[in-house]
C-alpha cells in the first residue's frame, strides 16, 4: 500500500480509526480517568461533581486541567514512541505486517490522548456502549479531533461548531443529528478524506524508516516522538479555547476584562481633544 493511491481515502480512515478504536486499552473509561488526573491537584468535592457533571461545572480552573493534559500527553508520547520503535525492530523483511501494525497502534494512541483531553475539557463520554462498534456521532466527533490534530483548519472550526451546539442544549451527549446528517457532516466527510490521503504517506514514510533494522527502530521511535506531541498540543490547545471548558466563573471574569478595555464614546472624545490640543 506504500506509495499507492487509495481509491477512496475517507472509507480507508474510517476503517483505521474504526480498527484502532477496538484495540485492547483504547477506550478510555472517563470516571476512572478524571478521578486519577485530577487527584493530585483538586477535593473530593470537585472531583465528584466533574464526573458527575463537567470539570468545567465543577469549578476546576484551566490552569490544573492543562497540568493534567500535559501529564496525560507526555504519558501517551512515551508509550507510543516505544511501541514504534519495538515495531521498527524486524527490518524490511517483516515490512507487510509491521507497518499496518504500528498504524493501528499509532491511531490508538491519538484516540487515547484524544479521549483524554476532551474529557479535561467537559466533553462527553465518547464510548458510554459496552459493545465494540463505535457509533456514528462518535466517530465523527473523533475523526474532528484527528482532524485538529493534522492542523485541519476546517476541523477547528467545525469542533467549535460542535461545541456550540452542545453548549446551546446544555447537553451531556454529543450532537447526533448535526454530526450524522446535519451541517457538521460534510466537514467530516472532508476531513476524513484528506486524513486518508495524509495517511497514505505516513505509510510510506514509516516504511522507508523501518527498511534497517535497529537503526529503523531508532528512526520510527524518534519520528513518533517528533510528531504525536505537537499534535496532541494542538489539540489540548483548541479545546481550552472553548467556552464549554471554562467554568461559568472564568467565563464571567473574561466578559469583564473585555468591558474593561473597550474604550467608551467619551474615552475616544477625550483622546481626541487631547490630540488636537497639541496639536495647536
Amino acid at each position: 500500500m506504500a506509495g499507492k493511491e487509495i481509491e477512496d481515502p475517507g472509507s480507508y480512515f474510517s476503517s483505521v480509526l474504526v480498527a484502532a478504536a477496538k484495540l485492547p486499552g483504547v477506550r478510555i473509561d472517563r470516571e476512572t480517568y478524571l478521578r486519577k488526573a485530577l487527584s493530585r491537584h483538586c477535593s473530593e468535592e470537585q472531583i465528584k461533581e466533574a464526573i458527575e457533571e463537567t470539570p468545567a461545572a465543577a469549578g476546576i480552573p484551566l490552569d490544573i486541567l492543562e497540568k493534567a493534559a500535559n501529564d496525560s500527553i507526555k504519558y501517551e508520547t512515551a508509550k507510543v514512541s516505544a511501541v514504534s520503535a519495538a515495531a521498527g525492530l524486524p527490518g524490511l523483511i517483516f515490512l507487510p505486517a509491521t507497518v499496518p501494525a504500528d498504524l493501528a497502534q499509532y491511531m490508538g494512541h491519538v484516540l487515547r490522548i484524544a479521549q483524554k483531553l476532551a474529557y479535561l475539557y467537559s466533553w462527553p463520554d465518547l464510548f458510554s456502549g459496552d459493545g465494540d462498534d463505535i457509533d456514528d456521532a462518535t466517530e465523527g466527533v473523533l475523526t474532528l479531533f484527528v482532524g485538529v490534530m493534522f492542523g485541519t483548519h476546517s476541523a477547528t472550526t467545525a469542533i467549535g461548531k460542535v461545541a456550540e451546539e452542545m453548549s446551546k442544549h446544555v447537553a451531556k451527549s454529543l450532537p447526533n443529528k448535526a454530526l450524522t446528517k446535519g451541517f457538521i457532516y460534510p466537514f467530516v466527510k472532508k476531513i476524513a478524506h484528506r486524513l486518508g490521503q495524509e495517511m497514505t504517506k505516513q505509510i510510506f514514510a514509516r516504511g522507508v524508516s523501518k527498511a534497517v533494522p535497529i537503526v529503523g527502530a531508532v528512526i520510527s521511535g524518534g519520528l513518533t516522538f517528533a510528531t504525536f506531541r505537537p499534535m496532541a498540543k494542538k489539540l489540548k490547545n483548541h479545546l481550552a479555547e472553548l467556552d464549554m471548558a471554562k467554568s461559568t466563573l472564568q467565563v464571567e471574569v473574561e466578559v469583564e476584562i473585555v468591558r474593561e478595555h473597550e474604550p467608551s464614546a467619551t474615552d475616544y472624545v477625550e483622546q481626541s481633544d487631547g490630540d488636537d490640543a497639541a496639536s495647536k
